[in-house]
């Protein structure tokens, strides 16, 4: 911060102070600290929570090209953006089954849901597959979702071949979605039902492509057992 430089502005004009792009995480880093310290207080703490949002998207799509589109210079960029996202992201080659979704995941997904956790079984609703994908995939990079549809084909009787995590790269990918399962997993554990759930995983991990959070319409009478 005390080390401005000059520059032009894309609209033209009078010089003005810049700053480096890369120094935002940190400041990102201390609203956030700063709300959980209560030192924000309520009428400023919606500047954590976009703090957040804006850490969220640091660490998906780069922080240069966050600020390239705020300011106008992303037709700048690479046309081919999104390409080299899913090139990063999506492994060509299949990667070996291991455990990724913790244990934690789904037991708080069913107590979110209002159903009782089957501790000797892995039986799951076949909903909560649209859930996963609602709560993971469409939110850890944009495309990432419809990219895994197409790498990761059905077989004869419906089903995926593979998990989609396989199909993550080892360096990138994989690392991201984890990362992802451990956020959500702290929001559920804050969580005390599904609605109350999606307001702070919207908040706070959007869906790529969503311009705002849509409000969905919860009934009393939800009893979790399905969309």
């Amino acid at each position: 911060m005390d080390s401005p430089f000059r520059f032009i502005p894309p609209h033209g004009g009078n010089a003005a102070d810049g700053y480096e792009a890369t120094i935002l995480p940190d400041i990102c880093a201390v609203l956030i600290d700063a709300d959980q310290k209560g030192a924000l207080g309520e009428k400023r703490r919606h500047l954590a929570e976009r703090a957040a949002v804006l850490q969220h998207g640091f660490a998906t799509v780069g922080i240069v090209a966050l600020v390239d589109e705020a300011t106008g210079y992303q037709k700048d960029r690479a046309k081919d953006a999104l390409s080299k996202i899913l090139e990063a992201f999506i492994d060509k080659e299949l990667q070996p089954w291991i455990p990724t979704f913790p244990y934690d995941f789904y037991e708080n997904l069913f107590r979110l849901r209002g159903l009782a956790f089957p501790t000797f079984s892995v039986k799951r609703p076949q909903y909560f597959g649209w859930l996963t994908n609602d709560i993971v995939y469409k939110r850890i990079a944009p495309g990432i979702l419809k990219e895994l549809k197409i790498v990761t084909p059905k077989n004869d009787n419906g089903q995926r071949k593979h998990k989609y995590f396989q199909k993550l790269t080892s360096n990138v990918g994989y690392p991201k979605l984890r990362e992802h399962l451990g956020a959500v997993v702290a929001i559920m554990k804050m969580s005390s039902n599904y609605p109350d759930f999606m307001v702070k995983l919207d908040r706070y991990y959007p869906r790529y492509g969503d311009t705002l959070p849509l409000p969905l319409d919860y009934h009393d009478n939800d009893e979790g057992k399905g969309i």
